[in-house]
């Protein structure tokens, strides 16, 4: 007769949620107070690359306070044994802050509670080659959906440039030309909110972001004269997104680019066209009507969020035009400069 084997008794603490990461960064961003914490150097590296230097911009008189924790799982065995390929990969127990899971050993994942205001990232060893995209499709993933969900705030798909407290909301599809047109601007002295992603309190049509990297076509620098052109090249590194393109990614952090010092009130809405202009008219108003249209077409993520309702009603009701292409994008950025009082 053979012996059943007794479970053996867990650990005190087997998700490690009594135990906090070693190295910790507390940065403001999104209108927040985030805390990262890990026991990985190459991690809060990674963390401080992104967010590191940037200019607070408080939506609120209190800000809210974030937690994410960023585990490294150890590397796996190169070759594995027999008994190693009979069974898959053992659960590992984790936490962070108020959030328990576990996760099979090499997987990479986010887990988020944004009514706790608290997050987990794993990152598995491997992935470390590949920096990028750790940071781009975790990390800023993590950050962006906490800020947003936990504030109420609207995520756009979208660009915004700005002077004097002011912003003009740039949207277009990808390949449009956003990044072309925000380079333009910013060479041309205007503030730079973000590039990508726009938060937007619907109360106020007050707009965040993080202004950190652009990414652009290298074809967008033959725009540039010879000094303007090494200015932007210096720092820059190559990405390459999933599609397999390849984009220089700036770090607009350096001393030559103007960030937007706090958060901006949208005061007009441009989308952008591939259409040539007639006539050098490059703006062409949009009716009211249209841009609900418009938005809801090309914001399909935000549109199902809490807030859209607020947020369309009141940025419908501001200037719109759609932003045709002129002979350079610097006839661009004077269409922009229209739009921005005092510019």
């Amino acid at each position: 007769m053979r012996r059943q084997r007794a479970l053996a008794a867990p650990p005190p603490d087997p998700f490690g949620e009594h135990r906090r990461g070693r190295l910790r960064a507390r940065l403001q961003l999104l209108g927040g107070w985030f805390e990262f914490e890990t026991d990985s150097a190459r991690l809060l590296r990674l963390v401080r690359a992104a967010y590191a230097g940037l200019p607070p911009r408080r939506l609120s008189v209190t800000a809210p306070r974030f937690r994410l924790k960023l585990v490294l799982t150890p590397p796996q065995p190169v070759r594995p044994t027999a008994r190693d390929r009979s069974a898959p990969p053992p659960v590992r127990a984790l936490a962070g802050g108020p959030i328990l899971c576990g996760a099979v050993e090499g997987a990479a994942f986010v887990t988020l509670s944004p009514q706790q205001r608290a997050g987990l990232i794993v990152v598995p060893h491997a992935l470390l080659r590949h920096p990028y995209h750790i940071r781009y499709e975790l990390l800023e993933f993590a950050v962006y959906v906490l800020a947003a969900r936990a504030q109420r705030l609207v995520p756009l798909h979208a660009a915004c440039i700005g002077r004097g407290g002011r912003g003009v909301l740039v949207l277009g599809a990808s390949g449009s030309g956003k990044s072309t047109l925000v380079l333009q601007c910013v060479l041309a002295g205007l503030d730079f909110l973000a590039e990508d992603s726009v938060l937007v309190r619907p109360a106020g049509l007050l707009a965040t972001g993080v202004a950190n990297f652009l990414h652009l076509r290298s074809d967008s620098l033959r725009f540039l004269d010879r000094p303007a052109r090494a200015n932007v090249l210096r720092g820059s590194t190559v990405i390459r997104r999933r599609s397999g393109v390849k984009k220089l990614e700036v770090d607009l952090r350096a001393p030559a680019f103007r960030l937007a010092k706090g958060p901006l009130r949208i005061c007009a809405v441009l989308f952008l066209s591939a259409r040539p202009a007639r006539s050098g008219r490059l703006l062409v108003p949009i009716r009211k009507t249209a841009v609900r249209e418009r938005l809801a077409a090309s914001q399909r993520y935000a549109a199902q969020q809490p807030g859209w309702k607020e947020f369309s009603s009141d940025v419908s009701g501001l200037p719109a035009y759609e932003l045709r292409r002129g002979r350079h994008p610097r006839e661009s950025v004077e269409a922009v400069r229209e739009l921005l009082p005092g510019s």
